[in-house]
């Protein structure tokens, strides 16, 4: 079982499906889209939680979802 952890998304690429969480602990984790929780999406700069678990090349982030208690710009906002 993964350590739970607070992040901001760096980056995420859709079309490669995946992309980069910096965590509140300065590391930087790598997550692909089989990592994200079920319809979840997720944008540069969103707040996230997630798992972290040793992937096979390094620390990863698992069962991410969006940080519901850290406000973030809404989509209509974004479009």
């Amino acid at each position: 079982m993964g350590t739970k952890m607070k992040g901001k998304v760096k980056f995420f690429n859709e079309m490669k499906r995946f992309g980069f969480i910096a965590g509140e602990d300065g590391k930087e984790y790598f997550v692909h889209q089989t990592g994200l929780k079920e319809g979840v999406d997720i944008n540069e700069n969103d707040s996230v939680i997630f798992d972290v678990e040793q992937g096979d090349r390094g620390p990863k982030a698992a069962n991410v979802a969006l940080d519901e208690s850290e406000p973030t710009k809404s989509k209509e906002d974004s479009e």
